[in-house]
């Protein structure tokens, strides 16, 4: 296979956002903030229509709002896409949040749309996938599907709270979990607390 010329080579790294209709809308724009205030990552949007209904309830925000702060949107059922084929090199792929339909067609490789089949793309090409999955309790099936993904080389990311960096507020403690999942990715500058220990005075 003949590489492409270099002018045709992505100038930066490339990462897939995709947002579906579980509570948490808050991660995938927090997501897309941070990736847009680094400037150094080429997004790729995809909301579920779940996902667009869940950011107007939870957020307030209209679907220009969100598309404002990715550089590429795709729709859903936009099989024919750039991100539904392997050659179009990306750094990997995040569902935040990621809703327990979209980890079961995830997991059973259905390809209904074309987030589960960037998803698919991405494990397939053996680039991270981090899923943000959100429901409590869990039943067995979500965590089957959850060990599916796992055992295909995906991460399993619930977005829960770091206590112990004593966030002063929600948007802390979003941007902590946010920062979290994009150290996965390498894509720029740690985003993260790292944790320096609690000394000597823990001891017991």
């Amino acid at each position: 296979m003949t590489p492409p010329p270099p002018d045709q080579l992505p100038q930066k790294p490339r990462l897939v956002v995709a947002i579906t209709g579980a509570t948490g809308a808050i991660y995938g724009v927090r997501l897309l903030t941070l990736l847009r205030r680094l400037g150094s990552v080429e997004t790729h949007l995809l909301v579920s229509s779940a996902g667009w209904l869940t950011l107007r309830h939870e957020l307030g925000m209209e679907k220009s709002e969100v598309q404002a702060l990715a550089d590429v949107t795709h729709s859903v059922r936009e099989v024919g896409a750039t991100i539904a084929s392997g050659s179009f090199a990306t750094a990997g792929m995040v569902v935040a949040p990621c809703s327990m339909k979209t980890l079961a067609s995830i997991a059973h490789g259905l390809s209904d749309n074309l987030i589960a089949r960037a998803a698919d793309v991405t494990l397939k090409e053996r680039r991270r996938l981090v899923l943000m999955v959100r429901e409590t309790p869990f039943n067995l099936a979500h965590l089957r599907n959850m060990t599916a993904v796992t055992e295909m080389g995906g991460v399993i990311f619930p977005p829960l709270p770091a206590f112990y960096n004593r966030p002063e507020s929600l948007e802390a403690m979003v941007d902590d979990t946010v920062g979290r999942v994009l150290d996965m990715f390498g894509v720029g500058p740690a985003l993260s607390h790292s944790w320096a220990g609690l000394g000597k005075d823990s001891e017991a």
